[in-house]
């Protein structure tokens, strides 16, 4: 949000996170989705694929801890070309 990003936060359960609404689902965003940034284990972001897919978002970052062959060859398969690099570091924040 500081880099002036229109930032959507994902979450099953979450209700806010850090003052913004959370959607349930990625689907749940209304419109077009940009970025992506998965900060989930591989065994859950590859079950989230073909919903990121289907928002055709121009970048999905693979964050450390979240990527797996498995996850980055379904990314792939399904049209995404996958960053595999910490999101948060590449727009010149540092993680807290």
């Amino acid at each position: 949000m500081r880099q002036g990003y229109d930032v959507k936060p994902v979450h099953p359960t979450e209700t806010a996170i850090e003052g913004l609404p959370v959607y349930r689902t990625i689907a749940d965003i209304p419109g077009s989705v940009d970025v992506v940034s998965m900060y989930v284990p591989a065994s859950i972001g590859i079950a989230l694929l073909d919903a990121v897919a289907a928002k055709a978002p121009t970048e999905l970052w693979i964050n450390p801890g979240a990527e797996s062959g498995a996850l980055v060859a379904r990314a792939k398969a399904l049209g995404l070309s996958p960053i595999l690099a910490c999101s948060i570091v590449a727009i010149g924040e540092i993680p807290v």
